[in-house]
């Protein structure tokens, strides 16, 4: 083979490559949901919400989080979390003014339907509280997958300074079960629920529509990696130890978002 061939050969390589890198961080979201198909999950597929729905609560939570970090004291401590177009904010400020900052920021976004806005003014958490909190997220999804009259695929958890907030769009009877399996996790303080309710019936077509039982998508496979889990010792087939229950509240920290706003 020539110089020149070999020379053009590389270059060719080079282009392809490249050209699928970029396929790939465009449509990550569809090669997700392929993985998670040939994994027996299949988390879009068994997610309430539209694929524009999720894509566009993606986007929420960058912009938000972005936003407010610009804008708010470098010792406040926000998180963000987005399910449906409601976006919840937890976490520590200083005062007042800055909590009401981080929601004024949030409804000044496209398309927030609801804010809730949980956060606390204290002292920023320490680095130990939110590495708890993360490991008691992960001991929350743990339960609620082992729970059969439910789909942890429907819920997420949020958790700050042993709070659990869960948020998703579940039945009444759903939400109550989810609530209760989270209040008996050891760590626990309280279950704070922030869910969008839906009826039995559209909860069965979503069902329908996905192509699967209500509560087979909670059931992953066995030998599938979970993603963000604890290390092997910390995480076990074995049930959870239990605890006396947790209060379950609902927020109460629920206002009206924007939804005509224009992104700033």
């Amino acid at each position: 083979m020539s110089v020149f061939r070999v020379k053009k050969t590389l270059v060719r390589t080079v282009l392809v490559v490249g050209f699928a890198a970029g396929l790939s961080a465009t449509l990550q979201g569809c090669f997700l949901a392929v993985a998670g198909a040939a994994g027996g999950s299949a988390l879009v597929a068994t997610d309430r919400r539209t694929l524009g729905a999720q894509t566009e609560d993606r986007e929420l939570q960058v912009k938000a989080l972005s936003q407010i970090s610009q804008n708010l004291p470098d010792n406040a401590h926000v998180n963000v979390a987005v399910f449906n177009r409601r976006v919840l904010l937890t976490g520590e400020v200083a005062g007042d003014v800055s909590k009401q900052r981080a929601e004024t920021i949030v409804r000044g976004l496209n398309n927030v339907s609801t804010i809730v806005n949980e956060l606390t003014i204290m002292p920023a958490s320490s680095f130990s509280s939110r590495t708890n909190d993360t490991y008691l997220e992960t001991r929350v999804k743990t339960a609620l997958i082992a729970e059969k009259n439910i789909s942890a695929n429907n819920f997420k958890v949020v958790a700050e300074r042993g709070s659990v907030y869960l948020m998703g769009l579940v039945t009444m009877d759903e939400g109550n079960r989810g609530a209760d399996v989270a209040s008996r996790v050891p760590g626990v303080v309280q279950v704070v629920k922030v869910f969008q309710y839906i009826q039995p019936a559209e909860a069965t077509a979503a069902a329908a529509a996905a192509g699967t039982a209500p509560v087979a998508a909670s059931q992953p496979d066995a030998n599938a990696a979970t993603v963000g889990a604890i290390p092997d010792s910390s995480v076990s087939s074995r049930p959870l130890e239990q605890q006396a229950p947790a209060p379950v509240t609902n927020s109460n920290a629920v206002h009206p978002g924007n939804p005509k706003a224009t992104t700033p």
